[in-house]
């Protein structure tokens, strides 16, 4: 029966050389290993040598295929870099990609609210399910962290003691989710926070949460923003961004942070300065968002700041990610009467292929600590002291 079966494999277009690929990096189909991928429907082949990452994601939605840990499969996919090998069968495509990346301003003002209507906006209870009892949605600090809880705990006290956040002063969360950093900013050091986002949701819900606390929750785009601020934090908004808009965000921060102030920037990373978004991310998950590069943000904040700090904790997004996914699965019979299958599917392989991207290295996770030139006082960078 076996025999038989690869026999048919071998005939159906295009497996030969998508199992070629995936040989490359120790995958095999219909294979017994945990990373091995399942094909219950012979038309994956053609789907992924005509769009590869897109149409992995979107077949896999479909399913037309399985596999007992996407997120190892992903990561084995991206060490070996078999995109790179795949994506010159579907070179149009990927040159028209790149082309409308240079040509058109994909986080332009009128598309800044889209990735809330499509991501952010999807329900407050998908969120509520997956995250921690805060709702920080960006990587947490594991270090010292037994799970999730504390993990983004240390995380969010981190950003305050960079910061040096001391009690009176103003601090601006620019993309301030559903509030965590917020409520933990005002809570724990005393500070007056205003907080801007494009979600209404998210509003909404941090306006909740915040109300017994001296938390401004704004729905509104970085480009609106006026006022005076001690220090600004801006968490896992800079991929919305765009690289037509770096230079333009930095000059916007610029005038808002006193001289005496700091600016803490978390952020995912690109290990390469990249022309596009990985396709199937940008399309079902995050539109219109980039990673950055450290060249990218070296360059955009050259004569404006100083760059006082900079971590890297990277490998910490693997294990928020697989925190994330085992709070999505262990939800998901509260969650599925108001939820398709394909969405479920979709949400799973997004956090099972982001774990193997940063299991990877190819992604990062940057905290960088800006200043002005005018700052008089020197800064420490601090990190917490081990147990």
């Amino acid at each position: 029966m076996n025999q038989m079966a690869t026999a048919t494999t071998r005939e159906t277009p295009g497996a030969a050389q998508v199992q070629a690929l995936l040989a490359a990096a120790g995958i095999r189909v219909n294979g017994s290993a945990p990373h091995d991928i399942r094909i219950h429907d012979p038309a994956v082949y053609q789907r992924l040598l005509s769009g590869w990452s897109l149409g992995l994601g979107e077949s896999y939605m479909d399913g037309q295929w399985d596999c007992p840990r996407p997120d190892e499969f992903c990561h084995r996919l991206l060490r070996a870099d078999l995109e790179s090998q795949a994506r010159g069968r579907a070179r149009w495509s990927l040159a028209l990609a790149i082309l409308k990346a240079r040509l058109v301003n994909l986080q332009a003002p009128q598309r800044a609210f889209q990735v809330a209507e499509q991501h952010y906006d999807i329900g407050n209870d998908v969120f509520a399910a997956m995250l921690d009892s805060q709702m920080a949605y960006s990587c947490g600090y594991w270090e010292q962290a037994a799970d999730l809880e504390q993990a983004q705990a240390h995380k969010l006290d981190m950003i305050c003691r960079k910061l040096e956040l001391a009690p009176g002063e103003r601090l601006l969360d620019v993309g301030c989710g559903w509030g965590s950093l917020a409520a933990w900013a005002a809570r724990h050091y005393g500070a007056e926070v205003v907080g801007i986002t494009v979600s209404r949701e998210q509003q909404a819900l941090a306006q909740t949460r915040c109300r017994d606390l001296p938390v401004e929750i704004r729905l509104a785009d970085y480009r609106e923003l006026e006022g005076s601020f001690h220090k600004i934090a801006s968490v896992g908004m800079f991929e919305h961004v765009g690289p037509r808009n770096y230079r333009t965000y930095f000059e916007i921060l610029h005038p808002l942070l006193r001289d005496q102030g700091l600016i803490l920037l978390h952020t995912i990373g690109s290990h390469v300065t990249a022309a596009r978004t990985e396709p199937w991310i940008q399309k079902y998950i995050f539109p219109n968002g980039k990673l950055p590069s450290a060249e990218e943000i070296t360059a955009a904040t050259q004569d404006l700041f100083l760059l006082e700090d900079w971590h890297n904790f990277g490998p910490d997004y693997d294990r928020t990610l697989m925190a994330w996914l085992h709070n999505f699965d262990a939800a998901w019979p509260q969650l599925a009467p108001r939820y398709e299958e394909r969405f479920r599917r979709m949400w799973r392989y997004y956090l099972c292929c982001c774990a193997g991207y940063f299991r990877s290295r190819k992604g990062q996770l940057w905290q960088l600590v800006l200043s002005k030139r005018g700052r008089t006082r020197p800064y420490r960078s601090w990190r917490p002291t081990p147990t």
